[in-house]
């Protein structure tokens, strides 16, 4: 028999509204986001912010409008993102917004070992099944702890929401208040890949044995890693994130985690970005479980899987290996995230390869081409993956291996794999630092 949940806990389904006005002055409120933000409940949080004061947002990355952290938001609310997206990437520049740098395995723990104190949890759910519980769907694995956390909790209830399985469910009675809403979730498509990428996945799928397991994030280059990789056999996926790349892999009879160490059979991640496609390939299928994410990051967890392979990005490298993945120079852009989690993860792993990723080249707003392989950090520049976890480097010209060479010899291997235009300059100028 269905379960009425709005017939079952009346006093408790409101509009957003006025579940918003239960927001004080002074609160901290968790709100979940990527491709799960509550729309409903935070244009109404929006609304309602000219009457309310110094309300912090706790957030990781969101894909919405930036009315929420406009400047008329100053005094209301205030944002404090523990990763870095695009809508606040001004805001936080500007100083309107706040950034705190954690590792993603360890950002949940904040909120449980009390260093921030959490009054309301924003959440946005599946309708419940028939025994009253819904899934955190999407974004499961950022929202459990914090959920488990706050004094209130708030959560829309959306018939498009996937029911994804795995540590992802909720008893309806642990939510206080129910904002009925149905619309498509947000959708965040990969698209083709350039030529580029494709040439950079070139060099890092023969890295890649039949029966790995993998960690691919988001973005052009994971997307084209996972397309060259359709004549591998059994693969597995252990990821703080999946996308569409991945329910293809898996319908075309590639992922099939059949030699997986942890958690045989299952596709184990912790959130989902992606389009329509992937959320109607994870809904109610046992295939695919979403977990916690302080335990799908945890290095000590990732390095269970043997032949974990894990594949990140970089926004700079320098000669020594050292990796900046979070800001430009002194200007933040995004956050460590889950880079350390699974680098240093699949290190330790039997038989594991950690891999930066990254074209040879980026350009400046002025049209200047400028090399992403330098010869030392920009100052002011995060060292997100430090110079010891550091194990492979790709770029289109090829894969650099640095783990066990010393500084000259990796200086080296990285400048040859730099763009051709930078490679005596950089030769020189690590003879000037690295005896080259």
């Amino acid at each position: 028999m269905a379960f009425d949940w709005k017939t079952r806990y009346p006093h408790k389904v409101v509009d957003g509204d006025r579940a918003v006005e239960m927001i004080e002055s002074g609160s901290r409120v968790f709100m979940t986001g990527n491709c799960s933000v509550p729309k409903v409940l935070l244009k109404a949080l929006v609304r309602r912010a000219p009457r309310i004061q110094n309300v912090e947002i706790d957030q990781v990355l969101t894909f919405c409008p930036d009315d929420y952290v406009s400047p008329d938001m100053e005094g209301h609310l205030r944002i404090n993102s523990m990763f870095i997206s695009e809508n606040v990437r001004q805001a936080v520049n500007d100083g309107r917004a706040d950034f705190t740098p954690v590792f993603l395995s360890e950002f949940p723990n904040l909120y449980r070992k009390g260093v921030l104190s959490l009054d309301v949890a924003l959440l946005h759910v599946s309708p419940p099944d028939s025994h009253g519980f819904v899934s955190l769907g999407v974004e499961s694995g950022m929202v459990k702890t914090p959920a488990s956390q706050a004094h209130l909790v708030i959560a829309e209830v959306n018939d498009h929401m996937p029911r994804v399985l795995g540590d992802t469910l909720l008893h309806i009675s642990q939510i206080d208040y129910l904002v009925p809403v149905s619309y498509e979730l947000t959708e965040i498509s990969m698209g083709e890949p350039s030529e580029l990428s494709l040439k950079i996945a070139s060099y890092i799928a023969p890295l890649i044995e039949d029966g790995a397991t993998i960690q691919a994030g988001i973005g052009e280059i994971p997307n084209a890693v996972l397309q060259d990789l359709r004549d591998k056999k059994d693969l597995g996926i252990h990821s703080e994130l999946i996308s569409d790349g991945v329910a293809d892999l898996a319908e075309a009879g590639v992922i099939t985690n059949a030699r997986k160490t942890l958690h045989p059979g299952k596709i184990i991640a912790s959130f989902l970005i992606g389009t329509r496609r992937l959320y109607d390939f994870v809904d109610d299928n046992p295939f695919v479980e979403l977990h916690p994410i302080e335990y799908v990051n945890d290095p000590f967890v990732v390095s269970r899987n043997d032949n974990m392979v894990a594949i990140n990005s970089a926004i700079e490298l320098d000669l020594t290996g050292q990796v900046c993945a979070d800001s430009i120079g002194t200007r933040f852009y995004s956050g460590v995230g889950g880079q350390l989690d699974f680098i240093y993860g699949a290190s330790r792993s039997k038989g594991g390869r950690a891999i930066i990723a990254l074209p040879s080249t980026t350009r400046r707003s002025n049209g200047t081409l400028v090399s992403k392989i330098v010869p030392m950090l920009t100052a002011g520049a995060g060292v997100t993956t430090t110079r010891n976890h550091v194990h492979t480097v790709v770029t289109e010209f090829g894969a650099a291996h640095l783990y066990g060479r010393n500084i000259r010899q990796r200086a080296r291997a990285l400048i040859d794999i730099a763009h051709p235009d930078f490679r005596e300059e950089l030769a020189r100028q690590a003879h000037e630092l690295y005896h080259l």
